[in-house]
């Protein structure tokens, strides 16, 4: 993998650097944008030209570059200082330094996002659906490729390298710019095609220098969601573990119903009820697929590989330990997958408290939820050392989950759903959206009752909006809407499972005007700025959006120089914000057609390889 000139508009200035090398559909555009393929489903095509972002707004005082384009589906970024700690520019940041760009692999539901067929495929070429590590110098030229799979791609392991089937979801230094042991996440998850991955995520440590991948902690909990960001504090490492299915039971969405249940962090008294997944198959929460056992008592890390592991979790182990595996506790629980986390300082608001971004479910599966929210939420442990609780799967933000806001409007991810294009915009039968509403509305409980009290998250945001990545700024940062002590975070956006919830505020801004359900109707893609209050006041966020791209859409709807999906933040050793741009997705389309897959069989997520980039806005 190659850094790619945004500016290599023909067809000869990409081949060789788009899609790790693979000849790939890349034609001129009326926008003046490369036309990108996703090399095994050439039909899926994006626009693809991430200029210099000048698409995007920001506030004034600040200004947007690209740092590096054309990569595959980056998720995470590291920084090392080279030199001593006193070789910086004379106010704190580092004169040079080295940029670790996580490459995660396949991460999303496809049979276009295969690595095993693009082996098979384009033998002997760079496969974009594999991770890796890309190492760049400041000056954004590449220096090294760490840990990635080539031909081992039927091993299990991952031995030395990244586990093949992906995703790897983060890299960060124990030590931040001073370095120390480079950590990260990465699982044989190969997202929902199942079977055989399960509890296949995985703590590791890369060598920065050769790239030698070696096991920390392994046999984590991998499902819908696996092993995802890292953090550290006071001797630990900690990671958000995401739930392992969309709202606490195993349905059809789930490898077709062979990924494993969630495991609770404390024991769990079930509900009476059980969920249908059609055909006759009844679910219990927490239990394997067409296992119903209502009114049961699960214990804590029932079926886990560890003492101490669950889902739906912060967990955190001892980064010295002899066996860290054994040392492994949750720290907060109660999510449906707080992906995004991030410590405040310690002379914060927040007192040095660990920030979580959770994503809310889906409609899909057995139990098919709309408008479950995201939420931000302040993540400690209990005075006892449990873990505090956070509300899922019963609780969706600030509600119970059984309000009608929540129940499912039929959609097609939904187990019970009859594939029907001809009925839009559910896309099943008028027959089997009545049975969705008919058993799904209102939501039922999976538990009889919450473990303990429920920890309230401190805000929220608009379902489907999907937090990636929260970071606080440095003081060189502070300007304008940005105050001392703020945080970013990223919102990724949606993935065209549900209807849009929303409309633009301002439609003619929209890059193909007021169309109702155009692609301008989604929410997030964008960076936002929480301002909190001083240390000594009552706590207060104060949020507002920082930077979105001026037409509202993703960028590669209509070619323009902005971001798709932000999947990454972390402030540089320039003082600058870097965001990893995950590239292009095409999916269902129920919240804009524009976003749709072209051919049915490629359903859900279509990744494009050769559309991620790196963005940095920087204080001018």
């Amino acid at each position: 993998m190659r850094k790619c000139s945004a500016l290599s508009k023909t067809k000869a200035g990409l081949l060789g650097c788009l899609a790790g090398g693979v000849t790939v559909a890349i034609l001129p555009s009326a926008a003046g944008a490369a036309v990108v393929a996703n090399p095994l489903c050439p039909t899926e095509t994006v626009l693809f030209d991430p200029g210099q972002g000048q698409d995007i707004v920001v506030p004034k005082g600040f200004k947007v570059s690209v740092f590096a384009s054309g990569l595959n589906f980056p998720t995470g970024i590291a920084f090392r200082a080279i030199g001593n700690r006193d070789d910086d520019d004379g106010g704190g940041r580092a004169r040079r330094f080295e940029v670790f760009i996580l490459e995660s692999g396949h991460g999303l539901p496809s049979q276009c996002n295969d690595e095993a067929k693009f082996q098979t495929m384009f033998p002997g070429k760079p496969n974009p659906f594999t991770p890796d590590i890309l190492v760049f110098d400041q000056s954004a030229v590449l220096q090294r490729t760490l840990g990635k799979p080539t031909t081992a791609l039927t091993e299990t392991g991952g031995t030395n390298v990244f586990q093949p089937h992906g995703p790897a979801v983060d890299i960060a230094f124990e030590k931040g710019l001073q370095g120390g042991r480079l950590f990260g996440s990465d699982s044989n998850q190969a997202t929902h095609a199942h079977n055989g991955q399960n509890n296949s995520s995985r703590v590791v440590t890369v060598d920065a220098g050769s790239g030698k991948v070696t096991s920390f902690i392994s046999n984590l909990p991998t499902g819908d969601h696996p092993t995802e960001q890292l953090a550290f504090k006071d001797g630990w490492i900690y990671w958000s573990q995401g739930s392992t299915t969309n709202s606490g039971v195993v349905g059809r969405d789930n490898g077709g119903g062979q990924n494993q249940q969630d495991i609770p962090c404390q024991d769990i008294v079930l509900s009476k009820n059980v969920f249908d997944s059609g055909g006759g198959v009844f679910t219990s929460g927490y239990s394997p697929f067409g296992t119903t056992r209502p009114g049961a008592t699960v214990k804590a890390f029932e079926s886990a590989s560890h003492h101490g592991v669950c889902d739906g979790a912060i967990l955190r182990a001892q980064l010295n330990a002899p066996d860290p595996s054994s040392t492994i506790e949750p720290f907060s629980w109660g999510y449906r997958n707080g992906y995004a986390i991030r410590f405040a300082p310690q002379e914060h608001a927040l007192q040095g408290r660990l920030l979580v971004g959770e994503d809310g479910a889906d409609e899909r599966g057995a139990r098919p939820s709309s408008n479950a929210p995201d939420a931000l939420h302040l993540a400690q442990q209990n005075k006892d050392g449990s873990p505090d609780y956070h509300g899922w799967p019963d609780r969706y933000g600030f509600l119970p989950s059984s309000q009608t806001m929540f129940n499912p409007v039929g959609g097609p991810g939904d187990d019970l759903c009859v594939p029907d294009p001809a009925n839009p915009p559910s896309n099943c039968t008028p027959a089997s959206v009545t049975q969705i509403q008919a058993e799904d509305a209102p939501l039922r409980d999976v538990l009889d009752h919450p473990p303990q009290q429920i920890t309230s998250p401190l805000a929220i945001e608009a379902p489907d909006s999907s937090f990636t990545g929260i970071d606080f700024v440095p003081d060189s940062f502070v300007r304008g809407p940005v105050g001392r002590g703020a945080a970013l975070y990223i919102l990724e956006g949606d993935f065209g499972f549900s209807a849009s919830n929303s409309s633009p505020p301002f439609p003619l801004q929209c890059g193909k005007g007021p169309t109702p359900g155009s692609s301008c109707d989604e929410i997030g893609h964008e960076v936002k700025v929480i301002n909190f209050s001083k240390p000594e006041e009552p706590l207060e966020l104060k949020i507002q959006r920082f930077a979105k791209n001026k037409s509202g859409d993703q960028a590669f709807i209509d070619g323009s120089h902005g971001m798709n999906r932000p999947t990454g933040l972390r402030f540089g050793p320039d003082g600058c914000a870097w965001i990893a741009d995950y590239g292009a997705v095409r999916d269902f389309g129920q919240s804009g057609p524009d976003t749709k897959f072209v051919t049915p069989a490629d359903a859900p997520l279509v990744q494009i390889p050769g559309t991620g980039v790196i963005f940095r806005i920087c204080p001018e």
